[in-house]
């Protein structure tokens, strides 16, 4: 009776052991909640399953003012603030996460910032920030999955330097003006620079707009740049012609913008570029970029 006694609990070992086990992978995070949440700073990251994690009175009290379509699969993160410009990234998980970053106390949460993927806020000194990581439910189903997250400080905005050749060229026979120069910028993803020329003939005169664009060049390096310049109410002709020129360069968060006023002195060629047969118009510089998604109302 005894050995019988002991096979039969031997039997029962693994099946316990294996409920055990399950009940354990089927915990929610320890983060799953306000209370629990997990220390962050600059620098920090971490991916972690939130298949099991929940969502609560909590996370609706904080999304009231943001409008995010679901909080489900939430878990909580605190930082405190050190006078930077934080970044919270959630865009590498498996589903459809968005981030939710507030100010106060339990229950008494003012939305800073909220968003799908990335969002940015400052974190001022003295400050304590709850950051919510959700699943948003825009892929239309599941709950949660693999959380990848990561703070990170806001790279430093673009610099741009624009400069002018005082000497620029005009093709006699068709009027479209060459205006150059060199450009400088730095943290940029892109450069574009609209030229406005305008020139004096008798008691008119002649207006045109020309542009130029590169990618991939903000390096901190000086770069030639060259526009052709098309006039929208005759023909430019040898002689000064006063350009003022804009540049503009935008990097993953922030733009900058540099301007240069310059008389050029416009020296006639004949040679007719194949580019001066089109036509362009003139070209808003490019505003910042905004992250597309609720804000807080």
């Amino acid at each position: 009776m005894m050995f019988a006694r002991f096979g039969i609990a031997l039997l029962a070992a693994p099946i316990l052991f294996g409920l055990m086990s399950q009940a354990a992978l089927a915990a929610p995070p320890s983060n799953d909640a306000f209370t629990g949440a997990t220390p962050a700073a600059i620098g920090f990251k971490e991916i972690i399953d939130t298949s099991q994690a929940t969502t609560d009175s909590d996370d609706a009290q904080l999304n009231a003012s943001c409008g995010a379509p679901a909080t489900d699969a939430s878990v909580w993160y605190v930082l405190q603030g050190s006078d930077q410009n934080v970044v919270v990234d959630v865009s590498a998980s498996t589903y459809s996460a968005g981030v939710l970053v507030g100010v106060g106390s339990q229950g008494n949460l003012q939305t800073v910032a909220c968003g799908p993927g990335t969002v940015v806020f400052f974190a001022a000194a003295g400050t304590t920030y709850y950051i919510l990581a959700i699943d948003d439910q825009f892929d239309g189903g599941g709950n949660g999955g693999s959380l990848s997250i990561s703070f990170t400080e806001v790279p430093p905005p673009p610099t741009v330097n624009i400069s002018v050749d005082p000497v620029g060229s005009v093709n006699t026979k068709t009027g479209v003006a060459t205006i150059s120069g060199t450009y400088t910028c730095s943290n940029g993803e892109f450069i574009d620079v609209f030229v406005n020329a305008s020139q004096s003939v008798g008691r008119f005169t002649i207006s045109g707009f020309g542009s130029f664009s590169a990618a991939r060049t903000c390096d901190g390096a000086p770069h030639s740049w060259s526009a052709e310049v098309f006039p929208q109410n005759g023909k430019f002709s040898g002689g000064q012609s006063l350009t003022m020129t804009f540049a503009s360069s935008c990097g993953p968060f922030e733009c900058s913008s540099g301007f240069v006023e310059q008389t050029v002195q416009l020296r006639g060629t004949g040679t007719v570029s194949r580019l001066s047969r089109a036509r362009t118009t003139r070209a808003e510089i490019s505003a910042p970029r905004r992250l597309p998604y609720f804000q807080p109302r």
